[in-house]
């Protein structure tokens, strides 16, 4: 019961985690809105009891527009999941600026304008959780991928400077950490990898990262977008939830591995993988 009373906004709900995450909140007995670019691909959650909104994350137009939709339906959102995202991999020095800064408006700007947006309705009330899908790659690092690991590490450090922020109005602040999970992410990762990289001085590092990453995501494995819905239910549900939760194949032990060996062990580790 006091789930049903409670308002959900899930970002990047058209497939991967995002959905599934959606489809747990639903179950969970949340009044669940689900938010993505393309909107038809949402028709299986709006079946399921969901409130579909058309939603860029990095186009303030977009935004505003959805916002206005939410606000016009609902009296204000009590748990915001920043999930919408995506990796553009390429070396720093072939990947265009502006592509570059692509990523930072969809990993980090976007997250943080809908942050801004939905904060004001929960510090009035003195309730709300803020749950802001990172990666492994927020702690961690591999060659090529310096834009995305850098968009993914500064949602971290807002991450935790926004749960000091927000800790005396009542709302948590939580990350989650995902390491190599079933989604399209390998796939959405290989194209501009090999446009930008595939045939310059880095071109036989982005040929070995995109058969590393194919056998990583393919024939190794990821782990079910379950894990990752089920932590966010558990911090949705928790009256004092983690501030960060760490789920999915290699998420851990690569997380680990850096903390406490180091940088030139998980270099020599990382290059090793991709030689």
């Amino acid at each position: 019961m006091a789930n049903a009373r409670k308002t959900a906004l899930v970002t990047g709900a058209s497939s991967g985690m995002g959905k599934v995450i959606a489809k747990q909140l639903i179950k969970d007995g949340l009044t669940v809105i689900v938010a993505a670019r393309r909107v038809e691909q949402m028709n299986d959650l709006k079946a399921l009891g969901a409130y579909p909104v058309a939603l860029d994350v990095a186009d303030e137009a977009s935004r505003k527009s959805a916002l206005a939709e939410i606000t016009e339906k609902f009296v204000g959102i009590d748990v915001l999941i920043n999930n919408a995202g995506f990796g553009l991999y390429g070396a720093v020095e072939d990947v265009p600026l502006d592509e570059a800064r692509h990523q930072f408006d969809v990993n980090l700007f976007g997250a943080g304008a809908l942050i801004k947006d939905l904060v004001p309705y929960m510090r009035e009330k003195r309730a709300g959780k803020i749950i802001n899908i990172t990666s492994m790659g927020g702690k961690i690092y591999t060659p090529l991928g310096a834009w995305y690991h850098a968009s993914k590490h500064a949602l971290e450090g807002l991450s935790d400077c926004l749960r000091l922020e927000l800790q005396q109005f009542g709302i948590d602040v939580v990350v989650v950490e995902p390491g190599i999970i079933q989604t399209e992410f390998g796939n959405v990762l290989e194209g501009p990898m090999m446009k930008f990289s595939g045939n310059t001085a880095y071109a036989r590092m982005a040929k070995n990262i995109a058969k590393a990453t194919g056998d990583s995501y393919k024939n190794s494995g990821g782990s079910s977008p379950r894990v990752i819905a089920d932590v966010v239910s558990k911090a949705v549900k928790a009256s004092q939830p983690k501030t960060r939760y760490v789920a999915g194949k290699f998420a851990s032990m690569l997380i680990n591995i850096r903390k406490w060996l180091g940088d030139r062990t998980f270099d020599r580790m990382i290059l090793w993988t991709v030689r």
